[in-house]
């Protein structure tokens, strides 16, 4: 017999396996100072593409205070316990019935966490019999959570609504054998490629098979439709998506979540999601918190105006200077290039060091080998100036690319 610890070694993972050479830089970097378009990294100012603080409002001087109120006000206690048993509250209930209304549904259900939240919804809404249909280039928090559905599930191909059908049809068969039911789960926006998911087209087959439809929109919450409410709004379809997910991860630049639907099941939410009952409620600062960046969501269009004037400057930029951004029609911006996982470190350390730009790096497994995606999140706090920066020193890094600068044996050679 093998000791456990003596296992993990041999089996580091496709992240972990490169942890000696990429900790502390590719992965696990340390971004300091104020959050905003420009950080400090390893002591040197960069230009930040890597954070989901779409509205800016992570600084903003109205959160700001807030938050500072809410801690002096409360505590990181209150309220102590589980929301069930001793940690509720009226400022808890205010926030799931403003959610609620903003996203336009009948109620709301916080989570301690979006990853969490996701995993233990699935979890709450099927038992063995019933089966999962879910997009095949669903976030790692869905996976996770249909990998613990003990009953059967069908993935479909990314965005196929063809392909969609064909999975439903297998599914409404075998619910008829097992008595089950039939949960679908996408998309409001995909994180790595920007792409919407195909709300309208799903729902459009509600009229053919009997399923209930679960939308994750951690992107797209503040961020999409002309209210900011949501991918649903964008589409038209907010009455036709049966349960809605948004984090504050995201627009929110901050922690938590919620789930909202009708009463009902927002009801057996409250009374059966294992990962809120035996859980510590969200503390009350974070509540205040929360509640204040809602208002500002609502009450300020020029936040997503401004982030929206940024996308459009930056993609449009990208596509007029030759880059592959795949088929992004929200604030995620992809830039796809053809290379190694050796060339793509090499690039990403020298628009680091060289261009003081800094962004995310994305390879294999993650995507497809033989492809570099790095990924771009525009916010409301960057500038023009900052998207002529970055279009500039992409050009000039692809044509190092393109011309083999980056290849292992040429960087040898150099040094």
């Amino acid at each position: 017999m093998i000791d456990l610890f003596d296992k993990l070694p041999t089996r580091p993972g496709p992240l972990g396996m490169h942890a000696d050479d990429a900790h502390g830089y590719y992965m696990f970097p340390k971004l300091e100072g104020e959050i905003s378009n420009r950080m400090k990294f390893r002591g040197k100012t960069k230009l930040i593409w890597s954070l989901n603080n779409y509205l800016g409002l992570a600084n903003h001087p109205e959160v700001r205070k807030a938050d500072a109120e809410g801690a002096k006000e409360y505590g990181l206690a209150l309220p102590m316990g589980a929301r069930m048993m001793s940690g509720n509250s009226d400022m808890h209930e205010k926030l799931e019935s403003q959610l609620a209304e903003f996203v336009g549904k009948e109620d709301a259900v916080l989570v301690n966490y979006g990853y969490q939240g996701m995993v233990s919804t699935i979890d709450c809404l099927v038992d063995r019999h019933d089966i999962i249909v879910y997009d095949a280039e669903s976030h790692a928090c869905i996976v996770d959570g249909v990998r613990l559905h003990m009953g059967k599930r069908f993935v479909y191909a990314h965005n196929d609504i063809a392909n969609l059908e064909t999975q439903l049809k297998r599914a409404t068969k075998m619910a008829e054998e097992t008595g089950g039911a039939i949960l679908v789960i996408t998309e409001g926006v995909f994180g790595m490629s920007g792409a919407e998911g195909n709300l309208k087209e799903i729902v459009a087959l509600k009229s053919k098979y009997n399923f209930r439809l679960f939308v994750d929109d951690a992107h797209g919450f503040g961020t999409m439709g002309a209210t900011g409410a949501g991918t649903h709004e964008e589409q038209g379809v907010v009455d036709q998506i049966d349960i809605y997910f948004g984090t504050f991860a995201k627009s929110m630049a901050m922690i938590g979540g919620f789930i909202a639907s009708n009463k009902m099941v927002t009801k057996h939410l409250r009374y059966n999601m294992r990962s809120q009952i035996f859980a510590k409620s969200l503390p009350m600062p974070l509540v205040v918190g929360a509640l204040k960046r809602l208002e500002l969501l609502k009450s300020n269009p020029e936040l997503k105006a401004n982030l929206w004037k940024i996308v459009k400057a930056l993609q449009g930029g990208l596509r007029d200077a030759g880059f592959n951004i795949g088929v992004t029609t929200t604030p995620v911006t992809p830039v796809i290039l053809n290379g190694t996982i050796p060339e793509a470190t090499a690039l990403t350390q020298d628009l680091r060091e060289n261009y003081d730009i800094f962004c995310s790096i994305v390879v294999y497994p993650v995507i497809p080998k033989g492809i570099i995606l790095l990924r771009l999140i525009p916010t409301a706090v960057h500038t023009i100036e900052d998207v002529n920066e970055t279009i500039t020193a992409f050009k000039e890094v692809k044509t190092k690319l393109d011309n083999g600068d980056y290849k292992v044996e040429r960087i040898v050679a150099m040094n």
